[in-house]
């Protein structure tokens, strides 16, 4: 096992640094170029954090349970072959490029949306369409991650209580280098140790239901608190919780990758399970199901909202681009081999527990090899997933108050209120939904919502390329390295939706994967018709006339 996702890890740092270097050039990149993050500082949205800051910001909102419970399920039904194949490939020459040119392009157009990016470059109608898109995206992101992260809190009180300790660390040391003049390395010297410790006393203090909202049922009572911390921590500045929560939870990543390839290498543990179980499941045939269901540990749509919504406003320099977005991705990928070899040392199979849960049990056997508890480390698998969860959910809500605004062109506290509110009501009606399958045996409202969710997400990315190669084609760049992952990835997902409408028993999703499809064919229309049109300049090289911003603060 652990030759292979070694070489996993060799392709990954090759592709990094060759496939990545050329993507530089691809893009231009210039470490001169003032990003938006100084241009347009405002200290709410806009403000210049140090590169592991942002790119701990950027993976903990990419992450989520993507690249965990997407392998998982996949080496489930197909094997572990296909799974580390197009997790290693996808990200290097799929995902990885999505998520660098999203970011790329975001910053050459103000740090706007990929959705205005598609205004600009295609029309006001393909603008439109996009934020629909998204708008749908982020309430399936949003409704599977609640329902994830409420069942982990329902199920272990003690990954519960250190959540709760890990969000206000989080907030203790945002307040320690922004108000009280801490340097990043004097609070990470306090604050790091302090987040490990909270997985110790998580499990010596577990934190019950409030008894006032169970109803008895626990999953609903912490579906209800995570909604509302969703809407607080959404709205507040970025200095106060995301910055600081994301730095931290890149601590947990990093722990989590040296924990399990060192527990996988010095665990001596064998691939005994199938390579290769076939080209049908009960998920559907191999094509196109082993790539909606890996969906973030390969490419993922979501990831460009992230770069283009949050990363993009806080870019210090453009030399930081490459390793925030391709890198995150990478490493994403790394995580997502770590989560195929979980299930390996389970037996390869699910035995009817959650991904997470399987996550997090193969994370206990592999640290201990290092003599630690495996309960201890059963318990800091959990935790990390319930932290991508937790970082997911907040970011996504955000960037769904962007979208919500940007589509009615309405700014400001109350609109943000408003925004916020109006994306978080549908994940609340979907999560507490009970959904039955053909059999009519009660299923989580995730495993229910996850095909058509990584159907919806990857379609996104395929968008997100869609508009990326316009700019690059209208701006007088290469194409071929974003179009050809492009139209593998339209085939993948708009085959999916269609078979997601016939096959799927659920109305609801039915009536919007036929939607979705809908709006991804006039969204292509508008691309082929805006493909061949006049040259263009980048936003970032035209003459301002916006009012002036403050002067850029303090980078973090």
């Amino acid at each position: 096992m652990f030759a292979l996702v070694a070489i996993g890890v060799v392709l990954f740092t090759i592709g990094y640094r060759i496939y990545g270097t050329y993507l530089d050039r691809q893009f231009g990149i210039n470490p001169d170029r003032q990003t938006p993050a100084h241009k347009n500082y405002d200290g709410l949205d806009y403000m210049p954090a140090r590169t592991p800051v942002l790119m701990g910001h950027h993976f903990s909102s990419i992450a989520g349970a993507g690249p965990i419970v997407g392998p998982i399920i996949a080496v489930a039904f197909f094997g572990w072959l296909p799974a580390v194949l197009w997790i290693i490939l996808g990200a290097i020459f799929v995902g990885g490029v999505h998520d660098y040119s999203a970011l790329v392009v975001s910053i050459r157009h103000k740090a706007k949306s990929i959705a205005q990016v598609a205004k600009r470059m295609m029309s006001p109608v393909a603008h439109k369409l996009y934020l629909i898109f998204i708008w749908f995206t982020m309430i399936y992101v949003l409704t599977v991650f609640v329902d994830l992260t409420a069942d982990s809190f329902a199920k272990d009180g003690g990954v519960a209580s250190s959540s709760l300790m890990y969000i206000v660390l989080a907030v203790l040391m945002g307040f320690s280098v922004y108000r009280m003049g801490f340097s990043l390395v004097k609070a990470s010297v306090v604050f790091v140790p302090l987040v490990f410790l909270a997985i110790y006393l998580g499990q010596v203090v577990p934190m019950g239901t409030p008894p006032a909202l169970a109803h008895g049922d626990p999953k609903t009572t912490w579906t209800l608190i995570l909604l509302v911390y969703c809407f607080v921590a959404s709205i507040t500045p970025v200095w106060v919780l995301l910055q600081p929560r994301d730095y931290l939870s890149s601590y947990l990543l990093l722990a989590c990758i040296v924990g399990g390839l060192g527990g996988i290498a010095l665990g001596g543990h064998s691939l005994d399970t199938q390579a290769f179980l076939g080209f049908g499941a009960n998920i559907g045939y191999l094509f196109p199901a082993l790539f909606i269901t890996i969906a973030c540990g390969a490419c993922s749509g979501f990831h460009s909202i992230v770069a283009s919504g949050t990363t993009a406003k806080q870019l210090n320099n453009e030399r930081a681009a490459r390793p925030v977005a391709y890198g995150s991705m990478l490493v994403e990928g790394m995580l997502a081999l770590i989560a195929v070899s979980a299930i390996v040392v389970a037996g390869g199979a699910l035995a009817g527990n959650s991904p997470a849960q399987v996550f997090a049990s193969g994370m206990g056997t592999f640290v201990g090899s290092f003599g630690i508890p495996q309960a201890l480390g059963t318990s800091f698998g959990l935790l990390a997933v319930s932290t991508f969860l937790l970082t997911t959910l907040d970011t996504g809500t955000r960037l769904g108050r962007y979208i919500f605004e940007e589509f009615l062109n309405r700014w400001g506290m109350k609109w943000h209120l408003l925004a916020t509110v109006t994306t978080l009501v549908l994940p609340l009606w979907l999560a507490l939904t009970e959904f039955r399958d053909a059999q009519g045996h009660v299923i989580p409202a995730w495993r229910a919502i996850w095909p058509v969710f990584g159907a919806t997400n990857q379609l996104l990315g395929a968008l997100a390329l869609l508009t990326v190669g316009v700019w690059l084609k209208r701006t007088g760049r290469r194409t071929i390295f974003v179009i050809a992952p492009m139209v593998f990835m339209f085939a993948v997902t708009l085959l999916a939706l269609v078979m997601l409408f016939f096959q799927n028993d659920f109305v609801v999703i039915r009536v919007i994967s036929g939607f979705l499809f809908v709006l991804a064919v006039v969204l292509i229309v508008e691309a082929a018709r805006a493909f061949g049109g006049e040259r263009v300049a980048d936003e970032e090289d035209l003459p301002d006339t916006s009012p002036p911003m403050p002067a850029g603060g303090k980078v973090c």
